[in-house]
C-alpha cells in the first residue's frame, strides 16, 4: 500500500558537491550543496540551487564573478565537506579552517579545491529564482580529475572517485554501492 507524505524537495540518489568562487575581493569561499545536476549535453552543463533565503555567501560570490568551481568530494573528505556547508563564509574562512588548498582554475577566475579529485570549471550561463532557492546554470568549460581516479583508457573511475552521496530527508550522508549493470544494456531485453 502506497502512503500519501507531505510534500519537499528530494531525490535519490543526490550528491554532495561544493561550488567554489572568490568575492569582489577575490577571496575565496565554498559551500556543499545537495541540490546539482548535469543538464545539457551540448554544451556541457551543469545546474546547482544555492539557498537565497540563508544569503549564502558563494552564492553572492558565484552571480559577482560569474564562474564558479564544482568539486566532487570522494568520502574521505565527509567531515570537511559537512563543515562547507554548516559554517558561513561571512563569518570565518572555511576552506582555511578545514585546512584545504585551492589553485586557480585553469579556464576560468575561479578557485578549483585541491583536495577534491574531481572539478569542473564552470562559466555562469543562466540563473533563475525558484522559491526559496537561486538556480544557476553553469556551462563547464573545463574538467580537472586526479590522475589516481582515472581507468587506463582516461575516462573518470567512479569506484575510484568513492564519491560522497548525502540523503536529504534525515540528513545523512552515505558511501554509493557497488555496480549492478551496465546502462544502455541491461535493458535491451526489453527492445522489440
Amino acid at each position: 500500500m502506497k502512503v500519501n507524505l507531505k510534500p519537499r524537495s528530494m531525490m535519490f540518489p543526490a550528491p554532495a558537491v561544493v561550488a567554489s568562487a572568490y568575492d569582489e575581493n577575490g577571496k575565496a569561499d565554498a559551500c556543499t550543496l545537495a541540490f546539482a545536476t548535469m543538464c545539457s549535453h551540448h554544451p556541457p552543463a551543469v545546474m546547482i540551487a544555492i539557498n537565497t533565503t540563508l544569503k549564502r555567501k558563494t552564492l553572492k560570490s558565484i552571480l559577482y564573478s560569474k564562474e564558479f568551481c564544482i568539486g566532487f568530494p570522494s568520502i574521505e573528505h565527509v567531515a570537511q565537506t559537512d563543515y562547507l556547508g554548516i559554517a558561513s563564509g561571512y563569518d570565518t574562512d572555511k576552506l582555511e579552517d578545514v585546512g584545504f588548498t585551492f589553485k586557480e582554475g585553469e579556464f576560468v577566475n575561479a578557485p578549483l579545491i585541491n583536495e577534491y579529485k574531481i572539478s569542473l570549471e564552470c562559466k555562469l550561463m543562466h540563473t533563475a529564482e525558484v522559491g526559496s532557492h537561486t538556480q544557476l546554470t553553469g556551462e563547464i568549460v573545463n574538467v580537472q580529475a586526479d590522475e589516481d581516479v582515472l581507468e587506463e583508457n582516461g575516462k573518470i573511475s567512479y569506484e575510484k572517485l568513492d564519491p560522497l552521496g548525502y540523503e536529504d530527508v534525515t540528513h545523512r550522508y552515505f558511501r554509493v554501492g557497488e555496480e549492478i549493470a551496465k546502462a544502455f544494456k541491461v535493458g535491451l531485453k526489453y527492445k522489440k
